[in-house]
């Protein structure tokens, strides 16, 4: 079942914005472990010297640990100030 918000949606909304932040977050963490088990899968099935697996791999992760860190340490979801 999908996550339902009580109110109307809205970018400005702090909360709203926190868990935004966050179904991204875990959207990206989906697609790097589904990726990178099927680029896996096939280097160690090809047996083939695919030495950039490593690379990408350490890469996408420190992009997702960026990612970790700005949106549970860095980024402000407190209420803006008008004027």
């Amino acid at each position: 079942m999908p996550p339902r918000w009580p109110r109307e949606p809205d970018r400005k909304d702090p909360a709203y914005r926190r868990l935004d932040d966050r179904m991204n977050f875990a959207i990206h963490v989906a697609t790097f472990a589904a990726f990178n088990s099927g680029l896996w899968f096939f280097y160690l099935f090809a047996h083939s010297d695919w030495d950039w697996t490593k690379w990408v791999t350490g890469v996408w992760a420190i992009l997702l640990l960026a990612h970790l860190i700005y949106i549970a340490a860095i980024a402000d979801y407190s209420l803006e100030k008008n004027g």
